[in-house]
């Protein structure tokens, strides 16, 4: 079953293009392979997957980026659907190289220009020869206006494809922020199981388009999670060509690095939401927000065992105001000295929970009201604090259970 395409308008990226084909890696006639070009003068940063287990591509496309810091040598992404190329050992090894050798020699270029991405089923030994009779084709495909193939051709289990792109003034220049995502299930925050590649115009210097990627991760992917697992393979990257700007944004201390930072952080955060949105099964957007809290750390512990509770994600499927879920949930977070009569618990505006009890506002019908939306905010409010943080997560359907259950048949 093709996943729907229904993609934002994706402005293109001056200096970078992308390829997409068939490669029938895991099924005969599905987008699945694509290739992704830019300037060798473009910088590019990326943050990677912290499971010890990360994939053979994972390991090869850290230490090509590496190597590309100083020469300034990345050109070329390759990116397969169907095979993960996780748990090969030295075989996966061999496999993501050789990938990256056969498209340096068709592009004419050095091996480390290349970086290699791979999402699918973990433990099977990725199909080469596929791969490598493809990605002709592919760099024949190459375009600037390819994101919507590329698109659909890094999904998995997702049923839509994820983009976003924005545009906004900078010195008298127009600058451009395109980017695209896959992810739907086996996600969690380190990064989540996911692969996103977002790309702008903008002249940025390595380092600090480094700092800025890792600013925008972490008010995005590392804030969703879908079922509490870490993929092997998780990768996200940001590209800048530069061809918009002639001065290079080299400080944090520029204005336009703020301004270019929150443009950025937007596409990232759209995407991030879009993936929770295609969570496995998914059927309700929850955000959840926890305020006044001693530190942030511990705003987090409270946030994810909400997010990561059986009970209150089913409880969201049946869309049940069965509050007393997310009261545990908060009362098992680990926090320390809580004083649970200081506290409250909101869905949306509708005040479920105050000293330390069912709020005398509250009514059955009320929170019902709020549980039929798709989209829903679970606030906690600690009263212990300043600090917060705000994470999305999603339902538990009997559809996750099917889809995971069925994943390699």
């Amino acid at each position: 079953m093709s996943a729907e395409n229904n993609l934002p308008i994706m402005n293109p990226i001056p200096g970078f293009s992308l390829g997409t084909t068939c490669a029938g890696i895991k099924v005969e006639g599905r987008k699945d392979l694509v290739v992704m070009s830019f300037d060798a003068a473009a910088n590019v940063a990326g943050v990677f997957t912290q499971n010890a287990f990360c994939a053979a591509p994972v390991h090869v496309a850290k230490e090509h980026l590496q190597h590309s810091k100083a020469k300034h040598s990345n050109q070329y992404f390759v990116i397969n659907t169907g095979n993960a190329n996780a748990g090969t050992g030295a075989q996966g090894m061999l496999d993501a190289q050789k990938t990256c050798q056969a498209m340096a020699e068709l592009a004419v270029t050095e091996e480390y220009s290349v970086l290699p991405f791979s999402t699918g089923v973990i433990g099977e030994t990725l199909p080469v020869d596929k791969i490598l009779s493809a990605l002709p084709e592919a760099l024949k495909n190459i375009s600037e206006d390819g994101w919507s193939d590329a698109a659909e051709g890094i999904l998995t289990t997702d049923t839509r494809t994820k983009g976003a792109s924005v545009q906004l003034e900078l010195n008298g220049k127009t600058i451009s922020v395109t980017g695209i995502s896959k992810g739907s299930g086996m996600i969690r925050p380190d990064m989540a199981t996911m692969l996103c590649f977002v790309a702008t115009d903008a002249n940025i210097e390595q380092p600090i388009l480094h700092k800025l990627l890792k600013y925008a991760a972490d008010h995005s992917f590392n804030r969703i999670t879908v079922d509490g697992d870490t993929s092997t393979n998780d990768a996200c990257m940001l590209v800048a060509t530069g061809q918009a700007m002639e001065n290079a944004i080299d400080s944090e201390s520029q204005p336009e690095y703020l301004i270019l930072r929150d443009a950025i952080t937007a596409v990232y955060e759209q995407l991030a939401k879009a993936i929770i949105l295609d969570g496995e099964g998914a059927t309700k957007l929850m955000t959840i927000q926890v305020q006044a809290g001693l530190d942030e750390q511990e705003c987090q512990d409270v946030a994810y065992t909400i997010a990561h509770s059986p009970l209150v994600k089913t409880a969201f499927f049946a869309s049940d105001p069965n509050w007393g879920r997310i009261l545990a949930a908060v009362g098992r977070s680990g926090i320390k000295n809580l004083d649970i009569n200081a506290l409250e618990i909101f869905l949306d505006e509708v005040c479920l929970v105050s000293q330390g009890g069912r709020s005398v506002d509250y009514t059955e019908e009320r929170g019902q009201a709020v549980m039929d939306q798709d989209q829903i905010t679970i606030r906690v409010i600690l009263n212990r604090g300043v600090a917060s943080t705000q994470i999305w997560t999603c339902d538990l359907s009997y559809e996750y259970v099917k889809i995971n259950a069925e994943y390699r048949t």
